[in-house]
């Protein structure tokens, strides 16, 4: 049973298939057809939708998904606001009429999704001015990237729809009149059809403790498990698979950790990208900032950490940095937990150290001492929302000229996420000289034999991991020149940096 609100009014569906998406079930149930499939991949933005959760204090917090990739049973005790519920009557949101004003509505076919993402922007700016968005200083560029980073059609050009992102904030405050906004309690009557409803045989299943989840994968060895559902999905969508029954993994509290201790950061399996990247705004500046890159602002609002660890692909953005950090991971098990080093983890192509019944539970990120740094690079075709060729992550301390305790991590450069060993070897008590990182750079020739595919050469990945090392070398003599060997900080702190270093 899947107990929800569409547009403010409550829905209440059962029967439902455990693969069936939310772009499925508004097209094909509901009708409400505003929302369009473009890629069927997240990548597109046309199927983008709001999804507003309880935020304890009887508001609700609204983020945008791309509905093409969302499991429709995730709906449950949420309220799903499409395009067709944003104007009254011939009143429009700010965020459509602000469009229509600043000429960037496009074809029907991109623009609702587009719209959606500058409603959940205004719909944060609202929560953050206490309702008075036009109260506001203009959004940062970075800001407005990322809002519109998933949206990737452009059809009347970038500069309209970005004028309309800064216009929406003048509008006055009464034309936020979407068709719900007068209903009384909607925060309320949302956080009541969380609760559970009566058990309708469904083949998608939600534990809510470790002891239940390892019940169920013991009744149902073929269930696949589910977070966020963004790499999962594609099965569905690009491969044409069926997922006939599904373990949820969302609500399990063991899984939703995260929790500053003295030694370091720990990270439930089933935190979102969105969720921690503050902290990592704080702690791992350097990991914060690939996280402007990776993917969307839809998908780092769904997607794990857990879940691109655990699914092993050689070019997941996380597992490099994980590796670079000296991370470690937690298993849970019928038996009990263990906990292994992220370098341990990963055996060969898609293969884990999971055991049979074991889940991956937290990530460790240890604290970054005084005076050790982190570089992460990410190389693809495009800036924002796309997949790796190659990423390196880099952690060094240099002591009296000297690099010490030196990680090099990769991916996209062998069938799992690895450590240049040999090339970790030849820096190691080195200082930071061009004849270092040359033997450096030549043993990495021979730390990996990367493939070719589609997203680059085996030579294209060779050089640039070979150029990556080289850019640390610069970035270290350049940090070191200019005195700021400090835990966090930087080196040559520049816009363009601010994606990129």
């Amino acid at each position: 049973m899947i107990d929800f609100h569409l547009n403010g009014e409550p829905q209440s569906l059962d029967g439902l298939p455990p693969d069936t998406s939310v772009l499925e079930l508004l097209r094909t149930r509901l009708d409400a057809t505003g929302t369009k499939e473009g890629c069927a991949s997240g990548d597109c933005g046309a199927c983008t939708v709001a999804i507003g959760e309880p935020d304890g204090h009887g508001n609700l917090r609204y983020h945008s998904a791309n509905a093409c990739i969302l499991p429709a049973h995730q709906l449950k005790g949420c309220h799903l606001v499409t395009v067709e519920g944003l104007a009254k009557g011939d009143v429009l949101h700010p965020a459509q009429a602000a469009m229509v004003d600043c000429h960037a509505s496009q074809c029907g076919f991109c623009t609702p999704g587009i719209v959606m993402s500058l409603f959940t922007l205004y719909e944060a700016s609202s929560h953050e001015s206490g309702s008075q968005p036009a109260t506001l200083a203009p959004y940062s560029q970075a800001r407005l990237e990322a809002a519109l980073g998933g949206n990737l059609c452009r059809c009347t050009g970038y500069r309209p729809i970005r004028d309309a992102a800064q216009a929406m904030l003048a509008y006055p405050a009464d034309q936020r009149c979407v068709t719900w906004d007068a209903s009384e309690h909607l925060a309320a009557r949302v956080a009541e059809s969380a609760q559970d409803s009566p058990v309708d045989g469904s083949l998608y299943h939600r534990p809510k403790s470790l002891a239940e989840l390892f019940a169920l994968r013991r009744d149902h060895p073929s269930a696949r498990l589910v977070a966020g559902a963004t790499d999962l999905w594609l099965e569905r969508t690009q491969q044409l698979k069926v997922l006939p029954e599904l373990i949820d993994l969302r609500n399990l509290a063991e899984l939703q950790v995260l929790e500053e201790h003295d030694q370091g950061l720990h990270i439930g399996a089933a935190v979102t990208y969105a969720r921690f990247e503050p902290v990592f705004e704080a702690h791992f500046p350097a990991f914060s900032r690939l996280l402007h890159r990776f993917a969307s602002s839809q998908i780092r609002h769904r997607a794990t950490l857990g879940g691109n660890v655990a699914n092993a692909s050689p070019i997941g953005d996380g597992p490099p940095v994980l590796l670079a950090l000296d991370a470690s991971l937690v298993l849970e098990g019928p038996e009990g937990a263990r906990e292994l080093p992220a370098q341990e983890f990963f055996l060969d192509y898609r293969q884990t150290a999971l055991g049979a019944q074991e889940v991956l539970g937290e990530i460790r990120l240890p604290w970054l001492p005084e005076g050790r740094q982190l570089k992460v690079w990410k190389l693809s075709k495009r800036r924002e929302d796309d997949i790796s060729a190659v990423l390196g992550a880099f952690s060094w301390q240099l002591e009296e000229g000297r690099l010490r305790n030196v990680r090099l991590a990769f991916g996209g450069m062998a069938a799992i996420p690895a450590r240049a060993r040999g090339a970790e070897a030849a820096l190691e008590d080195q200082p930071p000289s061009p004849a270092a990182f040359a033997a450096a750079r030549q043993a990495l020739d021979n730390d990996f034999k990367p493939l070719s595919d589609v997203r680059g050469s085996s030579a294209y990945r060779r050089l640039a991991a070979a150029n990556l090392l080289e850019r640390l070398r610069l970035k270290i003599v350049t940090s070191t020149s200019q005195g700021a060997n400090t835990p966090n900080t930087p080196a040559m702190e520049v816009t363009l940096d601010a994606y990129a270093d």
